[in-house]
């Protein structure tokens, strides 16, 4: 039978998830005080590299946090992840180091060798405490059987992820529905027990552990005459909603104060991801300015000495949440329009001078933005923001126009990596720049802000749609 595993070891697993927490750190600054004694200079425990290696390991090395349910308990071995997770930490350092000279304090070859050999202490000592807790958790459970009520694309992923993971210990018996196999268009690997009516007596006889439910949400009374049959049997039942009906948008199941809700429509960038996305925009935003004053001296001279007009061209658009914000560029047009309706730049456009054509092809102009990403207004990545009247127009036209706004906007973005940049002529231009943008919400990852930035640079010189 099904126990409650995690509350029969709750205090255990918390510890175990306690000290999970804080390895990170604690292999960061250990392997530099191994690597400066190794080298033979002084380590002191105050300085504020040491510091800065602890906090950055604290936030941006963290093995993501898993859902765990009485069912069965999380497990990851991500070796991937933790690779990036610690590039980015280097990343992050890299600019503080260039910025503070934190750093300098130390040759360069002791922190070569640290960066090359903590990541594998880290991965080796994270995926030995993952698997230590895994193996508790597993010995706790005894292989249960299970049956699914309700048959549709939802309840036949969660069979095959049940019946393709072993470690979970649920054996499936297949399926009750009070349609026939033919009218459900059944998988041949699927195996239909009887109809729902069947279930509880099934159950009973039959010592079932686990019962998923995954009728549709709009079934609400038959579900609860089914919570109402079983519970004359010591079955554990979970319901399975059939939410992706549904345009979802990072859907995720929480709770607020115990009551159980499922986020349909939020933004990637909640917990420990919000924090890692921050933290990459503030530190490469400050070193590429850093790199690149001496360009921005001169491309403000060419922009003063060339035509009539303010070297930066402020304009209203909407940042998250759907909030006005004013974002910089250097000015490429003979004219600054910010009102009720603006018209966009084309390919022969009399509007654009000399020195912006030249600009605008090669996205100089967006140089600016970057003060506003270290300003927490824009980010590297996002969708990008659109003018104040341009908004207006199209979330009147294109169904969930407004669900980009969920995050903050970007320098450079999916849309504009997939050739969608520059002029949108008509309504399928936009709505297609709209739908890359809708699928970074939903597929976001720190490794696809990074190839999205390295794509930016490769696109700026081959991209026909700049002007």
């Amino acid at each position: 039978m099904t126990q409650p595993v995690l509350l029969k070891h709750g205090l255990l697993i918390a510890l175990l998830t306690g000290v999970q927490a804080l390895v990170p750190a604690a292999i960061a600054v250990g392997s530099l005080y191994a690597t400066i004694v190794l080298f033979g200079h002084h380590f002191d425990p105050s300085s504020a590299a040491i510091v800065i290696v602890g906090l950055l390991s604290l936030v941006l090395v963290q093995p993501p946090r898993e859902a765990s349910t009485q069912l069965t308990p999380a497990r990851y071995s991500g070796v991937a992840d933790m690779m990036l997770r610690w590039a980015m930490l280097l990343l992050v350092l890299l600019a503080v180091g260039y910025v503070t000279k934190t750093f300098t304090v130390y040759p360069r070859r002791i922190l070569l060798t640290w960066a090359a050999v903590t990541p594998v202490l880290l991965i080796a000592v994270t995926l030995a405490m993952q698997e230590v807790k895994h193996r508790f958790l597993m010995n706790a459970f005894e292989t249960r059987s299970a049956v699914i009520a309700g048959y549709n694309t939802t309840s036949f992923e969660l069979a095959r992820r049940l019946q393709n993971d072993s470690g979970m210990r649920v054996e499936l018996s297949g399926f009750f529905d009070d349609r026939s196999k033919d009218r459900l268009g059944m998988d041949p690997e699927a195996k239909l027990l009887g109809s729902l009516s069947d279930i509880s007596q099934y159950a009973k006889e039959n010592r079932t552990d686990v019962i998923f439910i995954a009728l549709p949400i709009r079934h609400v009374k038959r579900v609860m005459d089914l919570l109402d049959d079983l519970s004359d049997t010591t079955a554990s039942i979970y319901y399975v909603p059939d939410i992706f009906v549904f345009n979802l948008i990072q859907a995720r199941p929480t709770e607020i104060h115990g009551i159980p809700v499922v986020a349909m429509l939020e933004t990637p960038f909640f917990g420990y991801r919000g924090v890692a996305k921050r933290a990459l925009d503030v530190g490469f935003s400050a070193l590429i300015l850093l790199l690149l004053v001496p360009l921005l001296v001169l491309i403000a001279f060419a922009i003063k000495f060339s035509s009539a007009g303010p070297i930066i061209f402020k304009q209203r658009r909407y940042g998250l949440d759907g909030k006005e914000i004013a974002i910089y560029k250097f000015r490429t047009m003979q004219v600054t329009e910010d009102g009720e309706q603006i018209r966009q730049a084309s390919k022969t456009d009399p509007r654009v001078t000399r020195v912006g054509r030249v600009l605008r092809r090669s996205s100089l102009d967006e140089l600016p933005q970057l003060i506003n990403v270290l300003q927490g207004r824009m980010s590297l990545v996002g969708p990008r923001p659109h003018a104040v009247a341009h908004n207006e127009e199209y979330r009147k036209l294109i169904k969930g126009y407004m669900l980009r706004h969920k995050v903050l906007p970007g320098i450079t973005g999916l849309a504009q990596i997939n050739g969608w940049r520059g002029e949108t002529s008509t309504l399928d231009d936009m709505e297609a720049r709209v739908n890359y943008d809708l699928d970074y919400l939903r597929h976001w990852t720190p490794l696809l802000d990074i190839k999205i930035l390295l794509l930016t640079i490769v696109k700026v010189f081959r991209d026909d749609k700049a002007y």
